[in-house]
């Protein structure tokens, strides 16, 4: 089973690890089960993050019985200094007195980075929390391949994470090799592009392929778990049979797959297009809608949309936006009913 060294940070975990979002969707007891199978079957790295309403306390629950050492990622999207009172409620919810990797969490927005790395922002929040020894590493996390290639130019983290899968794949041109030039360690999120691909199987092996990172797919139940390290473990390359059904999805989803680059921003409305265009992906990966505050804020928004087209000449994927946003508002409108 093929290990990666993530960078600087020197740490070499498995290929495989997981991540923290799903286990939101279920009883807290199964939650902890997935985690504790998850380390017993031999993943190296659990990512997480504060914003994952009940994950790090749940992770911290079934790490209690678990005496195999695991290497911990997690995130904050607070901007500022205080950033180090989220650490620490961190290493509270995880019960440990250390964090090994701990991001800026989703820093997408070039307002948002300068704020972050700006005086009083959460960079030195990070660093400050790394003096007194509660993080070992500084990471950034982000959707923007822009972002990711500033941050990664000024050379000021250990770990970065970026979307990657078949249907976004151009982190492997701009992103990994300028990681690998500055040896920072990289974690691809997202390797079934939040649900998009249902191949799971196909979608692991295309992201396992790829030298050099650590991706972390998340999963609620144990079977699913299972399926996702025999696919790691079999260590099967892909075959012309697997780039034909690649090459299908990518057609499939061509003109319907937001890659979330903002672009089409800003909207004369105001709507959130991104998180607009990925609302399916967002309900089925945090689960129950009416439990998600910020899910009711972005769909309301969202029925403002007067169709005015501005935003599409903005999109590089020509995507048809206002017939999207108005798919989108339909279903989930139909979840309701």
């Amino acid at each position: 089973m093929e290990k990666v060294r993530l960078g600087r940070t020197h740490i070499t975990v498995k290929k495989l690890g997981w991540g923290g979002i799903p286990i939101q969707r279920v009883s807290e007891d199964q939650a902890v089960s997935v985690v504790q199978a998850a380390v017993q079957m031999g993943v190296g790295l659990i990512d997480t993050a504060r914003g994952y309403t009940t994950s790090e306390r749940r992770i911290g629950l079934a790490l209690q019985n678990i005496t195999r050492p695991v290497i911990l990622s997690t995130k904050s999207p607070n901007r500022t200094e205080k950033i180090f009172d989220d650490v620490q409620e961190s290493l509270r919810q995880l019960r440990v007195n250390k964090v090994q990797i701990y991001h800026l969490h989703n820093v997408s927005k070039t307002e948002d980075y300068e704020k972050a790395m700006g005086p009083g922002g959460a960079y030195q929040g990070l660093q400050k929390a790394r003096a007194e020894g509660l993080i070992d590493h500084l990471g950034l996390t982000s959707h923007s391949l822009d972002i990711l290639e500033r941050a990664l130019q000024e050379d000021r983290f250990d770990v970065v994470m970026v979307c990657y899968s078949f249907l976004e794949p151009d982190a492997a041109r701009r992103i990994l090799p300028l990681a690998r030039a500055k040896d920072v360690g990289v974690l691809a999120m997202k390797p079934f592009s939040g649900g998009v691909i249902e191949d799971a199987g196909l979608a692991l092996r295309y992201v396992l392929s790829t030298p050099g990172i650590v991706t972390i797919p998340g999963s609620e139940t144990e079977e699913k778990l299972r399926e996702n390290w025999k696919v790691y473990a079999e260590g099967r390359a892909l075959d012309k049979a697997d780039q034909s059904r690649i090459e299908q999805i990518r057609q499939q989803f061509d003109k319907q797959f937001c890659r979330r680059c903002d672009y089409c921003q800003p909207c004369s409305q105001g709507i959130n297009i991104q998180l607009m265009m990925g609302i399916k992906s967002v309900i089925r990966r945090f689960g129950n809608p009416d439990e998600i505050a910020w899910v009711k804020g972005v769909t309301e928004k969202a029925r403002d949309c007067t169709e005015c087209g501005e935003c599409l000449p903005r999109c590089p994927y020509q995507l048809p936006i206002p017939e999207l946003i108005k798919k989108n508002l339909e279903w989930y409108d139909s979840l309701k009913k």
